[in-house]
């Protein structure tokens, strides 16, 4: 009898559930599409050859695009196997760029931002005087996400999100000019109403306080219209590429960063988002592992600068004309503590390159000792592969920790599948035993690190907005590896005995979820 009540509870529960019909519509529409490519394919051999000429070209087109090989093959394959319906699929999901009219607005802003994110030639030449290989990897990430790197800033790691919690909120009670949040994920509960409440009462204090939010990153976690809820209280709120029940290319694009600036001179991010399993006030997947960190000082700077990029691309507002009020010495003229170098960064999906998965790899090829990883997700393409192979083959201890309890069943099949070739080519890799670990973070040679957003898979390095913080001999950088040897105590070795030993059907679908990795 209990268990026809649970039974029924879930049911209502998924019937009362937005996504729910959010799912149903996007497969009637999918249906649909495919039955018409289908039925017009078997209503004429003309149209028949038609489709398997424009597959053809199609396969050729992708072929010659810049892109992923792993990318090009799996559409490839899909597209000659099935060439009706990969044609069909491709069509609708292939060219996963956001709308041609807000990669034209944000490559506009960009442009004209671009005068306020000149590089301080002093700094990059102090970095290049003691490690001219570092300088290199800077410079790269300064051309080509545009964010220059700055001294005179100080960093704090958290280990955990409840570490970070009463941090963050000791800090946004001491805002008091302007407060700027951009979020993945808000979910209701402990972390999100303590922080309303800080952000309500500082907006009728007449603090400049706004807020962007993911659409579906908050599908299943905000009522509909929740940013006419914050309005009310005096937030001004923007959602990020409203989820709509259609299909279309531009919803794989989403805004994965996490960002919150304070008057310009304290900035925080890394895995964490606003939600109560990030600092453990409710238990999902088991013990929540998270990292973040907290800048103080003039390295905010390009943070605040990404918010005010997206707000003013999303709005249509003029921020641009003012960014001189948001200038981290704006309110605070006191000179601010030198700490290593610091240069905090992002990657877009709307050009093509990519930014964030070559800041990792310029660390992998470059490391003289050990790089030692954490990502809640390794799916991973041939560059990274081959370039954390070549270190362990070098000689390099390369150390990656991923999670022992998923909070995706099938993404952690897909994860383990690379295991083998990495553990092969010596590759240590070790699983997180108490539950989920979300962090993203590398640390190398006790010399560079970085901490962000960007997890080892396709969607972070190709489809979303991400950000992060690259750092050079800051002090910080010794509690990330203390934190990652700390870690790993509780971590389970994997052997490659685990991966011969797995059952012949695991691996068959190992092998079949290998291919289909770009698009899933």
């Amino acid at each position: 009898m209990n268990s026809i009540l649970m039974l029924l509870k879930k049911l209502v529960k998924l019937l009362f559930n937005r996504i729910f019909y959010v799912v149903v519509a996007l497969l009637i529409q999918l249906g649909w599409f495919l039955i018409m490519f289908w039925k017009l394919a078997g209503y004429s051999a003309y149209f028949t050859i038609a489709l398997e000429i424009i597959s053809i070209l199609v396969v050729i087109w992708i072929a010659n695009q810049k892109i992923n090989p792993s990318y090009k093959l799996g559409w490839t394959l899909l597209i000659i196997v099935i060439p009706v319906f990969g044609l069909a699929l491709y069509l609708l999901f292939g060219n996963s760029r956001i709308a041609a009219l807000f990669q034209k607005r944000y490559e506009q802003i960009l442009n004209e931002s671009s005068g306020y994110m000149v590089q301080n030639a002093e700094t990059m030449d102090r970095l290049r005087q003691e490690d001219s290989s570092a300088a290199n990897q800077s410079e790269y990430i300064r051309r080509f996400s545009g964010f220059p790197l700055h001294e005179n800033t100080t960093a704090e790691y958290f280990q955990v999100g409840d570490d970070m919690f009463p941090v963050l909120v000791r800090e946004l009670e001491e805002a008091r000019h302007y407060i700027y949040i951009e979020y993945f994920i808000i979910n209701d509960g402990v972390m999100w109403q303590t922080i309303l409440e800080i952000l309500e009462r500082k907006a009728a204090q007449g603090i400049d306080v706004r807020l962007i939010y993911d659409a579906f990153g908050c599908l299943t976690t905000l009522p509909h219209k929740y940013e006419d809820v914050l309005k009310a209280k005096g937030i001004q709120c923007k959602v990020f590429n409203r989820f709509r029940p259609i299909l279309n290319i531009i919803q794989n694009n989403r805004d994965h960063r996490k960002i919150c600036v304070i008057d310009g001179h304290t900035g925080f991010t890394g895995g964490i988002n606003l939600a109560d399993e990030y600092i453990n006030q409710k238990e999902r997947f088991g013990h929540w592992k998270d990292t973040a960190i907290m800048l103080k000082g003039e390295a905010v700077w390009n943070m605040t600068a990404m918010f005010l990029d997206m707000w003013t691309v999303i709005t249509g507002s003029k921020e641009l004309w003012h960014f001189e009020d948001y200038f981290p010495h704006r309110y605070h003229p006191e000179a601010f503590e030198s700490n290593g170098f610091v240069q905090p960064f992002c990657d877009t999906p709307l050009d093509k390159e990519v930014v964030g998965e070559n800041v990792y790899l310029n660390i992998i090829n470059r490391a003289k000792h050990y790089v030692y990883i954490c990502t809640p997700y390794l799916i991973i393409d041939n560059e990274m592969m081959t370039a954390l192979c070549l270190a362990a083959k070098s000689g390099v201890d390369v150390k990656i920790m991923t999670p022992g309890v998923p909070d995706k069943k099938m993404v952690f099949l897909l994860t383990q599948s690379y295991y083998e070739q990495l553990l092969e080519a010596g590759v240590q890799i070790y699983e997180y035993q108490p539950g989920f670990l979300h962090a993203k973070s590398f640390v190398c040679d006790d010399e560079i690190a970085v901490v962000g957003t960007i997890n080892l898979d396709y969607r972070s390095l190709y489809l979303h907005f991400e950000d992060g913080v690259w750092m050079y001999r800051n002090q910080v950088i010794h509690d990330i590896l203390e934190d990652f040897a700390e870690t790993l105590e509780y971590c389970q070795p994997i052997d490659i005995s685990f991966c011969k030993s797995r059952n012949i059907m695991i691996r068959a679908i190992q092998s079949v979820m290998r291919l289909l990795a770009p698009m899933l």
